[in-house]
């Protein structure tokens, strides 16, 4: 039977901000999806952004002689604030689904929105894109990728090492600039390299997990002893003219950035309004009420602050064009 007034898709049910027990359990799969969410500290986040206390310099004593002069000494902190951006994706189905399971039509869209804001939360998180790919397109003032260190995978040879030195080489670089390895970052494009990688006594230098979670969105295993997540998207592909350089993920010290999140998500529902679809590559608007269509637009804010880019190292592969 047809849908008349709209009042089920007009209905609180399906109006207005959800509730905590239905917005947690997208964030969790959201916080899932995305490698950076997994391997970085969640802080707290409000409307106006968040400023986060960040030591400048530490206190510093000495030793001291009986009845000597005791040295004094101050610690600095500075300020760095993290702010909200807002996230957005809309979903056009037919009134057909609605009526087949109109209870459950958050649940059917909820892993397709959970994938669509973290893919674009890893994006501008790592490489300052937006959702499409675009340069420089993303919402945060910074951002993993603006690292200068890098260590490319395959310059040490298999009888000084191969991978297991080169990514103790990126170990190095950190270590040797005071910073430290916490965990890494990875893209799919790199499990056969690591797979197939082992230290000088032939054990493997990257260890995944059980086979019910080699399955979710963002895979967790251990390399070199530290925690690492892998999913696609996490890695970067720049042509050249003779050569194709891949980005295939990041180690550090992930401490040293922090997301946040403003509330839950919010949506609206509706089968009066307009929404812009590509029809044949061409942006068209279309109304839902004509062609007997539901959009819900799902909502939320993120931030994302790196307090320390440097703390971080970009591994890289070089291909032939």
């Amino acid at each position: 039977m047809a849908i008349t007034a709209a009042t089920q898709t007009s209905d609180a049910q399906f109006n207005g901000f959800l509730s905590p027990d239905q917005s947690a359990p997208i964030f969790e799969q959201a916080a899932k999806a995305s490698v950076v969410q997994r391997l970085t500290r969640r802080v707290p986040l409000g409307i106006n952004g968040q400023n986060i206390p960040v030591v400048t310099g530490k206190m510093s004593a000495g030793w001291v002689s009986e009845g000597g002069q005791k040295p004094s000494s101050n610690a600095q902190v500075g300020l760095k604030t993290i702010k909200p951006e807002k996230i957005a994706a809309i979903a056009v189905v037919s009134a057909e689904v609605v009526r087949a399971n109109p209870a459950n039509y958050m649940g059917l869209l909820r892993p397709q929105i959970a994938e669509a804001f973290a893919l674009a939360f890893d994006l501008a998180a790592l490489y300052d894109k937006g959702p499409d790919g675009t340069a420089a397109a993303g919402p945060f003032d910074t951002y993993i990728n603006s690292t200068t260190k890098a260590v490319e995978l395959g310059t040490a040879t298999q009888a000084n090492g191969g991978v297991h030195t080169d990514i103790v080489s990126g170990l190095r670089l950190l270590v040797d600039d005071k910073k430290k390895l916490t965990g890494f970052a990875l893209d799919d494009r790199v499990e056969p390299t690591l797979l197939s990688a082992v230290d000088s006594t032939g054990r493997p230098i990257y260890v995944d997990t059980p086979l019910d979670e080699t399955t979710a969105a963002a895979r967790p295993g251990r390399l070199i002893g530290r925690p690492s997540f892998m999913s696609e998207g996490v890695g970067e592909e720049t042509p050249g003219t003779a050569s194709t350089v891949y980005t295939l993920g990041f180690g550090g010290d992930w401490s040293q950035a922090v997301w946040g999140a403003v509330g839950g998500i919010s949506y609206d529902v509706s089968t009066q309004a307009t929404v812009t679809i590509n029809q044949g590559g061409t942006p068209t608007l279309v109304s839902l009420w004509e062609h007997n269509l539901v959009a819900i637009r799902a909502e939320a804010e993120y931030g994302f602050l790196v307090n320390d880019a440097e703390a971080f190292v970009r591994y890289t592969e070089t291909t032939p064009a």
